[in-house]
């Protein structure tokens, strides 16, 4: 009897070891199989069309299917499944579809969504398919108007399908003469370049002529012997592209060009049409980005009409959005402005006057989401609550009352029904994966309607914690640390900091992990104490703390960073000789700053699609924060690392993708060159054929190699 209750202890002993004992994660999946790991999501959530219901898209049992919810009620119903949808295309003969397509709602029966080239209206009670319109093969930047008519590319010029007929808006024989496609290396908020008017008889188009911009040439090794393959690439202080703004008349097939005066180099923004389609608005930004004119142009003559107001700032001004008209009110506009230090909702009427601030204080609008069905409230998300956080509010044009939707504190995505009195609340935070709220309008949760399981409940994961310091001159600092796992206090740690460092970049948010990717996570599981900073340039925090860098990159920023350091030497757990930095594209170009302005500071670092010397980075982005090489010598000098080589003091990786445009590869190279002058050893690596990110089965390659560094070299 006592044998056979020693076996039984035995037994629950092994038994509690074996399923109590949590999984490491593996590199394959932080890298190409991170799917398997990440929080399960509802796909294509949306409010149905003119009701108060709602679909998604999920798999359940194995059957991707759509389903439809109510806000009065708590049950959902499935619409089809990915099978019924297949056997409706089998019909057409049509091949079948691996995933439901994306999705829009016409009205309560009728959905619309692309199939290869054929844009479809579908209707789920009779399960008729009903052709809508179609594209050549090989369209790209597809643009669909009110009315279901289909602006496209194809290589640089632009058609529009409409009338069963595809109609070339554009024939241009020089291929550096671009058509209907996004402009100004996509700054300015700028992502597209076609505008339909709102009655789809007008489409506004960008042309590009970057026929005076230098080639740059880029390697192709999958040829024998290798092929260049040449890009326009416009540098700090060159010949920049030259841009003008299209209007196309459908009817009679006439274009006229805005009238948008001189120097030609100028940027030309947030174009915006006018609600009874005889006007456009732009924004023209000088090409030192310091004055921005709002215009009004007559699109029948091209002529500009009036200007609305004006901004400047001494150092830039960097217009993101265009003018948002209210609903129903079409004299009236809400404008997106930093004229006062933070990004705030103006209303103003269309002769140029200033109505009243609507929002205010020592915050920032992260974005707008448009107004309800009646014009009297719109929408918009801000760090009202906290800098880390991204809520949702909703606020009325007469009073300036504002509510808060969103619920829980952390990072929210949004969707508002028609009437504005229903909310679709997806969100995340440090501690939360994925959820899903029902919400009214005055950010009352009705219901939950999903709730992810934790992905790593079953991985030994370290506790993350956000902590603030201050920068000499005042301004908190956010931080993340990962804790290693099995964090033992009285053991010290090597530490590895995760770098960025940029404008419009903001690593540290409440969001789900605190914002760090799960290959951080990964080296805190193997014995790194992990630690991130944002600091002076980075984003959201007001346009004082943004533009202390101006003039100077690279300089407060690794101030910012070695006040970090200096943290963490302090605490007792941290092994002050063992520490390692690594950072792509801008951080990159703040690791290698880092190890050679401050040499001594970090043993080990690896340093991706860095930047080396500004002079050789794109117009653009450039000269916004650092003005031309030729008006700011000192300035590029001071961050050119090629005068700080001679200064190497550790362990250094560079890589880059042979094949980057963005940032080029020649910035490496002179840098690898430089340290092979000066005798300094330095360690490379390149990935052929990538660009500025890596992808694929290289991406696993790619961390594999950057692990490997730092386990041989700091550990």
């Amino acid at each position: 009897m006592k044998n056979y209750k020693l076996l039984i202890v035995l037994l629950i002993i092994i038994s509690i070891n074996i399923f109590g004992q949590k999984k490491n994660l593996t590199l394959r999946q932080v890298t190409v199989e991170s799917s398997s790991v990440s929080p399960t999501k509802l796909q294509q959530i949306e409010w149905i069309t003119g009701t108060e219901n709602y679909s998604f898209v999920q798999n359940r049992d194995g059957k991707e299917s759509l389903f439809e919810g109510s806000a009065n009620s708590k049950e959902t119903k499935i619409i089809f499944t990915l099978v019924d949808f297949n056997d409706e295309l089998k019909k057409l003969g049509k091949n079948p579809i691996s995933s439901l397509p994306k999705m829009e709602w016409i009205n309560y029966n009728i959905l619309q969504f692309w199939i290869g080239d054929t844009l479809w209206n579908y209707n789920v009670n009779k399960h008729d398919f009903i052709f809508i319109n179609c594209v050549k093969n090989g369209a790209e930047n597809i643009d669909v108007s009110s009315k279901n008519y289909v602006a496209y590319t194809i290589n640089n010029n632009l058609f529009v399908a409409f009338a069963n007929r595809q109609i070339p808006v554009t024939e241009d024989k020089n291929e550096n003469i671009i058509n209907g496609q996004y402009v100004a290396r996509n700054e300015f908020g700028i992502y597209k370049g076609t505008f339909w008017s709102p009655n789809s008889q007008y489409l506004a188009f960008y042309r590009k002529d970057q026929t005076m911009v230098s080639d740059y040439p880029i390697v192709n090794i999958n040829y024998r012997p290798a092929k260049v393959e040449n890009i326009k690439y416009p540098m700090a202080g060159s010949t920049s592209e030259q841009v003008k703004l299209g209007i196309y008349n459908l009817k009679t097939n006439d274009i006229v060009y805005l009238r948008t005066g001189e120097p030609k180099d100028h940027y030309l923004t947030g174009v915006t049409w006018d609600p009874d389609n005889k006007f456009i608005y732009i924004g023209i930004l000088n090409r030192d980005q310091n004055h921005l004119e709002i215009k009004k142009f007559d699109i029948q003559t091209g002529e500009p009409v009036k200007t609305l107001f004006t901004e400047d700032n001494e150092k830039y001004v960097q217009p993101l959005h265009g003018l948002f008209f209210v609903k129903n009110h079409p004299n009236n506009f809400l404008w997106l402005s930093r004229r006062d230090g933070w990004n705030h909702l103006y209303l103003y009427n269309t002769d140029g006057t200033m109505i009243k601030k609507l929002t205010d204080g020592n915050w920032e609008v992260l974005d707008f989401d448009g107004f309800d069905n009646n014009g009297n409230n719109a929408y918009f998300t801000a760090t009202k609550e906290s800098p880390l956080d991204c809520d949702y509010y909703s606020i009325n044009l007469s009073s300036g009352k504002i509510i808060k939707i969103s619920c829980e504190p952390g990072e929210h995505n949004v969707i508002k029904n028609l009437n504005g009195n229903y909310f679709i609340d997806s969100f995340n935070s440090l501690t939360v994966p994925y959820s899903v709220n029902l919400v009214n309008e005055n950010g009352k949760i009705i219901r939950n309607i999903f709730v992810a399981e934790n992905p790593l409940k079953d991985f030994n994961i370290g506790q993350t914690k956000f902590l603030k310091l201050k920068s000499s001159d005042g301004f908190d600092l956010f931080c993340r640390m990962i804790l290693p796992v099995n964090f033992d206090s009285t053991q010290k740690y090597p530490v590895l900091v995760y770098v960025y460092g940029g404008p419009g970049v903001q690593l540290i948010t409440n969001s789900w992990l605190g914002g760090a990717g799960l290959w951080l996570n990964y080296m805190a599981e193997h014995g790194y104490l992990i630690f991130t900073l944002d600091n002076r340039g980075s984003a959201n925090r007001g346009l004082a703390f943004e533009q202390v860098t101006f003039r100077h990159l690279g300089s407060n920023e690794i101030q910012d960073q070695a006040l970090g350091v200096k943290y963490l030497k302090s605490l007792p757990y941290v092994d002050s000789t063992k520490f390692g930095v690594f950072g792509w594209s801008f951080g990159g170009f703040m690791t290698t700053s880092l190890m050679t302005k401050m040499p001594g500071l970090f043993k080990v670092a690896v340093a991706g699609g860095s930047v080396i010397d500004w002079s050789y980075y794109e117009v653009m982005y450039t000269e916004r924060y650092m003005d031309t090489p030729q008006a700011n010598p000192e300035g590029y000098s001071e961050a050119n690392l090629l005068n700080y080589v001679q200064n190497l003091n550790g362990k250094l990786l560079m890589i880059h993708g042979t094949s980057d445009p963005v940032v080029v590869w020649q910035n490496d190279l002179m840098f690898i060159k430089k340290a092979i002058d000066l005798g300094i050893p330095i360690d490379y690596f390149v990935y052929p054929g990538q660009e500025h990110n890596v992808f694929g089965i290289d991406r696993y390659h790619l961390y594999y190699k950057i692990t490997d560094y730092f386990n041989q070299y700091l550990k």
